[in-house]
């Protein structure tokens, strides 16, 4: 078919093409995009999208995304039609905690820089005359945010590619890849074979079966949503395409645009209803050409589009009525149940995959964000680092227990349901659970631990055990969303650790084996700080991006020559590290195989030392040092740090020793009234402490100096990844720094809150919560340096109300750092 191509795209959707067009304007144009259907209107699920594009996210990331959409297709045309509509959008509320929320997500847009308004219902209604003024609070409006035209945005995308060399390929199938030492050397079609240098899937709801054509694992699921036209609506302008804002009806999970004189009115109400990527059909045309399906109509024939089910549109559209009240005198013209993905925790899933070097992903991408994700891919995939860091996205997040069909299924099902809902940042999934325990978690039970989850892991975030800690205490107690899964027990967990001591299940944090001859050249290549020291010795450190950003802050303790343990953020981390080994180093993934619990607080010695029976003292056991010894009869190997500011150890042992070790420890630890303590207590005890959390306080667009983590770096030890973009950095002083602060009026906060001087937004909270042993309410905040000295006041927006906060010096708890060197 071809003689090659540096680049083959599968598909040619609103993604694809994004991700085309922008690698032609990074001057990528051996380019190569096979589309199984018709161009331009493909019969994917860009060809039946509505389009609608709202900018706020809870994630900065998301919202950077869909702001790059925006600014792409905004006076975007085709032969004078244009590719976007910029009406604005409302999110009304019908009840009081909507109303509250969306005084919080109008902080969210602010932090993210999103011009947005709250407006009362008569401004409601005089944008939208249709809306019931009667029914709501009020609206959340973003002048910015309007409706795309999938297809004709993605011919738009195309165009400008194919003009600079870009090549489009239509009714052509992938059928399958020739794989030679984890790398693809050839795509097979159904027009022939391609030789290619990297491959790029983004065939949406058909990319499972791309992958698997190459091995590899693409964990999303497609499920179909119900979409329906109404008819003529009076009232609106059937001389125009679409003049009204997009109007959405959380509260009912639904969404309204307006089409010429009709609606087109989405639901998420209804039962979530999986496909298999075994059922679905090649694509086909849209029956009625290729402008008919982005607003509605023209749906037949469509392989990503299902009959309409009216039964489970019957409460939406009685809902619907209720909202506007102009629409019963009208009904339901033609609907459909589109397909399209979603994932487990409803991001995208984007990057390089795991099992096969050259075969990258772009999937579970709405229109929202398509354009920002294609101009992120081509970057990343060019330069090796998109400007918008994509942690959150990143294909390799997920282990492998999250790729097995039963848990992207049902926890995509959840995401489905979720779509409109109150989200609490720590809400925990329902199904499935528990997944991943550790030894530890039946004595966890007995103990009334309430369980959060991550990754999985099944996570005490207190326990009910510890009841009467409380008594006697005063506890401050944080305002209802910050206090929505927390309880005063926390607070006395939080003081017991800086009086007496606790036991923390550190298991869920991700842990690497690095062996072999070359493991120290490798760790040394790719991380900060010195690693060149002898065995016994533990190092924070980090590990950056080729821009100087920081890609991950690790622990590397040596443990002998050649073997070393490295404490991990995730997956992602040992994914990198395998990436740059050879056949000299082993990589290894040890986290399920072992578990840790981390003894901290000023009696923790007084504890461990007649269980170990060996000098565990200071002179014989110094800060930041490592030692394999014995538990009694448990064989630990024992880091001395602590992550929330107290003397103490990671105990880790294989998890067959691991009730063991919690039961000797416990026992002990009781004659010196040491408590377990849970995740809630850790939070609050590192932010007092001024550690900084990896993907919350900061990534890949940040640089150490920035950060507050310009002691991990040595860049007199020679070479690593990062090292030259970070002397450049250097150049110029830090425009930003990652600085602490206190709420002065005590308001607990939970991150991502703009930070206000005056008038203008000037930053955004990260990690937030109660520092229990200084009695200060926390926060950390990117701010510009100019504001960044302590005694700097300034103010934080939090549910539409400002509280005063002061820069202070940080840590704001033992700066000199001796209750853990002692």
């Amino acid at each position: 078919m071809d003689s090659g191509a540096q680049i083959l795209v599968v598909g040619a959707g609103i993604v694809g093409c994004s991700a085309a067009y922008h690698l032609s304007l990074l001057g990528v144009t051996d380019v190569l995009v096979v589309e199984q259907g018709p161009l331009p209107a493909t019969g994917g699920s860009s060809s039946h999208a509505p389009g609608l594009v709202f900018q706020t996210n809870a994630s900065q990331t998301m919202t950077q995304l869909a702001r790059h959409t925006v600014r792409t297709w905004a006076g975007a045309e085709v032969d004078g039609r244009p590719c976007f509509h910029q009406v604005g959008g409302i999110e009304v509320a019908t009840t009081p905690q909507r109303w509250d929320d969306l005084h919080r997500k109008l902080g969210l847009a602010t932090a993210w820089g999103v011009e947005a308004e709250l407006l009362g219902p008569a401004e409601v209604a005089e944008l939208i005359p249709q809306v019931a003024a009667d029914r709501v609070f009020g609206g959340l409006h973003v002048p910015s945010d309007g409706i795309a035209k999938p297809v004709r945005a993605a011919e738009f995308m195309a165009r400008e590619a194919r003009r600079r060399g870009v090549r489009f390929v239509g009714d052509t199938e992938i059928t399958g890849f020739d794989v030679h030492n984890g790398r693809i050397r050839t795509v097979r079609t159904s027009r022939g074979d391609v030789p290619v240098e990297t491959v790029l899937c983004c065939a949406g709801i058909w990319g499972p079966k791309v992958g698997a054509l190459a091995g590899v694992s693409i964990p999303v699921q497609p499920l179909a949503h119900q979409y329906a036209v109404t008819g003529p609506v009076p009232g609106l302008d059937a001389g125009r395409e679409v003049a009204q804002p997009i109007l959405r009806h959380q509260d009912s999970s639904m969404y309204f645009r307006q089409i010429h004189d009709r609606y087109g009115v989405g639901s998420y109400q209804h039962r979530a209803i999986p496909v298999s990527t075994d059922e679905l059909a090649p694509t086909a045309a849209p029956g009625s050409g290729a402008e008919a399906p982005s607003g509605g109509g023209g749906w037949k024939g469509m392989a990503s589009v299902h009959p309409f089910t009216p039964q489970d549109f019957k409460k939406p559209w009685s809902d619907a009525c209720d909202l506007l009240p102009v629409l019963g005198g009208t009904d339901v013209t033609e609907g459909m149940n589109g397909l399209f993905l979603f994932t487990a925790d409803g991001m995208p899933v984007l990057g390089p995959s795991n099992e096969v070097g050259n075969f990258w992903a772009a999937e579970a991408v709405w229109i929202t964000h398509a354009a920002g994700v294609g101009k992120a891919m081509a970057e990343w995939m060019t330069s090796g680092v998109p400007e918008i860091d994509l942690r959150a996205a990143d294909i390799r997040r997920f282990e492998g227990f999250a790729h097995s069909p039963s848990y992207v299924g049902e926890r995509s099902a959840q995401s489905f349901r979720e779509v409109y809902d109150i989200i609490h940042p720590q809400q925990p999934p329902e199904r499935p659970r528990p997944l991943r325990t550790s030894p530890f978690y039946p004595r966890q039970q007995e103990l009334g631990g309430v369980f959060l989850e991550a990754n999985g892991w099944e996570r005490p975030h207190w326990f009910e055990s510890n009841g009467s800690l409380v008594d006697g205490r005063a506890i401050a107690e944080p305002g209802p969303w910050a206090g929505s899964y927390w309880s005063p027990i926390v607070g006395a967990e939080h003081q017991v650790t800086r009086e007496r001591a606790a036991m923390y299940d550190m298991t869920s944090l991700a842990r690497a084996e690095v062996s072999g001859p070359g493991s120290l050249e490798l760790l040394q290549r790719l991380t900060t700080n010195q690693l060149d020291r002898p065995p016994g010795y533990v190092t924070y450190t980090l590990m950056l991006e080729p821009t100087g950003g920081i890609r991950a802050d690790i622990t590397v303790a040596r443990l002998s020559r050649d073997v070393f343990q490295v404490g991990c953020n995730g997956p992602r981390d040992i994914a990198w590290l395998r990436g740059h080994a050879d056949e000299t180093v082993s990589v290894r993934d040890i986290t399920g195989g072992t578990c840790c619990i981390g003894l901290w607080g000023p009696r923790a010695r007084d504890i461990l030392a007649p269980l170990a029976g060996e000098d565990v003292s200071h002179e014989a056991f110094r800060f930041f040092r490592a030692r394999r010894l014995h538990v009694r009869e448990v064989p630990v190997t024992a880091l001395r740090l602590s992550y929330v500011g107290e003397l103490g150890w990671e105990l880790y042992t294989s998890a067959e020793f691991g009730l063991r070790l919690w039961d000797l420890l416990a026992t002990e630890g009781a004659g010196h009234g040491a408590v377990p303590a849970g995740r809630g207590a850790f939070n609050g005890l590192r932010l007092e402490k001024g550690y900084r959390a990896w993907g919350t306080d900061m990534w890949s667009v940040h640089d150490p100096d920035e950060a507050g983590l310009a002691f991990a770096v040595r860049t007199d030890k020679g070479d690593f990844v990062g090292r030259d973009a970070l002397l450049r950095r250097r150049e110029n002083p830090p425009r930003r720094k990652l600085c602490c602060v206190t709420v002065d009026d005590g308001t607990v906060l939970m991150g991502s809150e703009p930070v206000l001087d005056g008038p203008e937004t000037v930053g955004f909270t990260t990690s937030a919560g109660y520092g229990y042993s200084v009695g200060q309410s926390l926060a950390y905040a990117w701010l510009p340096a100019e504001l960044s000295p302590p005694g700097t006041s300034l103010q934080v927006s939090y549910f539409d109300r400002r509280h005063p906060v002061t820069v202070v010096a940080d840590p704001v708890f033992d700066p000199e750092m001796r209750r853990m060197r002692c």
